[in-house]
């Protein structure tokens, strides 16, 4: 929460191929405005927006096969 609002890049390491459902929100950047504040909406409260917040997520998997509904927002790269 503190990495959205601050604008700093958050990492998670050692991912699974399931990714947890209230990273959702954070995956499909659904961000909306109120007044003049950008605000991404997390668990039960809403969370200012920093256009800077940047998500980085690692696997020790060898070959992940993550759900097509995951795939598509986000970048995969292998390094193996």
């Amino acid at each position: 929460e503190n990495g959205i609002r601050n604008g700093k890049p958050l990492l998670i390491e050692d991912v699974h191929e399931t990714i947890e459902p209230a990273l959702e929100p954070v995956l499909a950047k659904a961000i909306f405005t109120e007044g003049n504040r950008r605000l991404i909406r997390l668990g039960d409260s809403n969370v200012d927006y920093d256009d800077l917040f940047k998500l980085f997520m690692t696997s020790k998997l060898p070959n992940p096969h993550y759900l097509p509904e995951v795939a598509i927002k986000t970048t995969i790269i292998n390094f193996t």
